[in-house]
């Protein structure tokens, strides 16, 4: 599967996030967009009440950081990507009932404490898997080099699933996420942070080993 560098956005205020959407916008088809409540997570950020009217020059999928995340995802219809944490997750059967009604996908994340062989049984429900590479709640932390074991036994397992890393994300750690297996690569700090986001993408994907 081709590699893609995704954009991640963990901000508190919709005109932060419209600035930063339209920073990386024309350089990527998709946009990723942090949700997290101080409950599932020590922090907050953006919610569904700042997600009417995005620019529609992208694609957007939604990583939900947040308790009882049904909720939530009935908030945002359309067809978005909605991945949501194996760790907050009760009831399954209620999760992939709200993407359908919201016209979006279903990816599944998990922590980097969590065991892959937990998600395992869960991957023929989901378009993707988010391997968090680091601890879930801020940006700016390193990535977890561990994490890429787990990485490797889901490719070998799911050879054909989508999986998304997300955590200290740059072009070193991009090109080791995926050689572990990774397909997808979410970014911040190392795109937001550079003064040239179209070279600092370039730079990931280029490492990571895509053209």
């Amino acid at each position: 599967m081709p590699l893609e560098v995704i954009p991640a956005i963990l901000v508190k205020e919709r005109s932060e996030l419209l600035r930063r959407i339209a920073a990386v916008s024309p350089h990527v088809k998709t946009v990723h967009i942090d949700v997290m409540d101080n409950v599932f997570v020590p922090n907050k950020t953006v919610g569904p009440e700042s997600f009417a009217g995005l620019p529609e020059n992208v694609a957007y999928e939604f990583h939900w950081m947040v308790a009882n995340p049904e909720s939530y995802i009935a908030k945002m219809p359309g067809p978005h990507l909605h991945m949501v944490h194996f760790e907050a997750v009760k009831d399954w059967d209620a999760v992939e009932a709200a993407v359908k009604k919201a016209g979006g996908e279903l990816g599944i994340a998990f922590n980097p404490a969590t065991p892959a062989e937990k998600i395992a049984p869960l991957a023929n429900r989901a378009k993707r898997i988010l391997a968090m590479t680091v601890v879930p709640g801020f940006d700016g932390q390193r990535y977890i080099p561990e994490v890429e074991r787990k990485i490797k036994e889901l490719r070998s397992r799911f050879p054909s699933i989508e999986i998304e890393v997300d955590g200290g994300i740059n072009a070193e750690t991009g090109a080791r996420a995926a050689k572990a297996g990774a397909d997808k690569l979410a970014a911040a700090s190392a795109i937001f942070s550079a003064p040239d986001k179209a070279k600092a993408i370039d730079a990931i994907k280029k490492g990571g080993g895509g053209v």
